[in-house]
């Protein structure tokens, strides 16, 4: 199971570490309520809260993590940053992070490449292996019917969908994801996963166990950071197998 599984694995591996993604959602929602505190006039903000709510974050977490954002509570302020490089078997790797020393983030990103044979480079060194995509996982289910759900999906501005084992991955531009999953969710389809995602064009597959091992280890050590939203790679072996 490659690319694909792991996408659809993600929800699993976020409930099993609930706490620490109710810190990292929280940080995102307060971001994003720096462009307004309204979800209807702030699509940013309404992607954050409907991620938080996918892992059942409670109501009063997010209310108190927008007022953050718009500076009705006193709160600390976030830098996004990405950073950039190869991990062990020549796999790309960008790092999202949200945080609030830069310093602090650098070091932890850097020591996670560097304790498992990875090398952390400049920016633009891999990111030219991805697509920027909304990707959103719909898991096939008796009341799921391809055409109907291609076809729902097509009309709200879908780019291409992909069949695979036990899900469908429906692919839309960044600009229309927003429209496409509320569409979805409106037609009462349920989303196992939905967010925008940096999708490789370029892909690696290493075939030492040895590489492969210290893969898994430093995108679990990268992931355990508060600091760090998102690990996106192009390998095709699922990375979050223990």
């Amino acid at each position: 199971m490659g690319r694909h599984g792991t996408i659809a694995n993600r929800k699993a591996s976020q409930d099993s570490k609930r706490a620490q993604v109710f810190t990292k959602y929280a940080r995102a929602i307060t971001v994003a309520a720096k462009n307004g505190g309204d979800p209807d006039y702030n699509m940013g903000l309404k992607h954050a809260i409907d991620k938080a709510k996918s892992i059942n974050m409670p109501n009063d977490n997010i209310t108190r993590a927008i007022k953050k954002g718009t500076g009705e509570l006193a709160g600390e302020t976030y830098e996004e940053n990405s950073f950039e490089g190869y991990g062990a078997g020549g796999v790309a790797v960008i790092v999202d992070v949200l945080t609030d020393n830069r310093n602090r983030s650098t070091a932890a990103v850097k020591h996670a490449f560097d304790k498992f044979g990875g090398n952390l480079g400049a920016m633009g060194c891999v990111s030219y292996m991805f697509d920027r995509k909304g990707v959103i996982i719909i898991e096939k289910t008796a009341s799921v019917g391809e055409d109907a759900l291609m076809e729902t999906a097509l009309e709200a501005g879908m780019e291409d969908m992909l069949t695979e084992e036990d899900s469908y991955e429906i692919l839309t531009t960044p600009e229309s994801f927003n429209d496409v999953a509320e569409t979805l969710k409106k037609a009462n389809y349920e989303l196992a996963f939905a967010d925008i995602e940096y999708v490789p064009s370029i892909e690696a597959t290493p075939t030492d166990e040895h590489d492969i091992k210290n893969l898994k280890k430093m995108i679990a050590l990268l992931e355990e950071n508060d600091d760090v939203q998102k690990v996106h790679h192009n390998c095709t072996i699922d990375l979050s197998e223990e």
